[in-house]
């Protein structure tokens, strides 16, 4: 298996934002299957011309999210992903929801909010 990523240098988005949200994605998709041995933070580093300093940081974002886990000098390896993504965002909605409630707003007005938001950022993300 083969970990396929490419930066673009260009792009207006973080190198270790998409090397995160690649890693992610084939994770999600199964194209990094649980238990997959991810290159080590200076070898991909070196194999994508970036600075190890960047892909740490998407490491750290990937392992906080529960998408990939270090063990220690065995090295790093991908986690049950969609488990934790499903886990995270129900913890997230949650705590929006009681916040929501404790400011005294409708349920049709926290919808609306979170709604507002979730566009927001997904055309953000999507350039459009």
């Amino acid at each position: 298996m083969s970990l396929r990523i490419t930066v673009d240098t260009e792009s207006s988005v973080a190198p270790f934002e998409q090397l995160r949200r690649q890693v992610a994605e084939g994770a999600r998709a199964g194209e990094l299957p649980v238990g997959h041995r991810m290159p080590t933070v200076r070898g991909l580093a070196a194999e994508l011309g970036l600075a190890a300093n960047t892909v740490a940081k998407a490491y750290r974002a990937l392992e906080a999210d529960g998408v990939i886990e270090t063990r220690g000098r065995h090295g790093t390896f991908v986690a049950a992903a969609g488990d934790a993504a499903h886990r995270h965002a129900a913890q997230a909605a949650e705590a929006y929801a009681t916040q929501a409630h404790r400011l005294g707003l409708s349920r049709a007005d926290a919808l609306a909010a979170i709604e507002e938001a979730l566009r927001a950022r997904y055309e953000r993300e999507s350039g459009g």
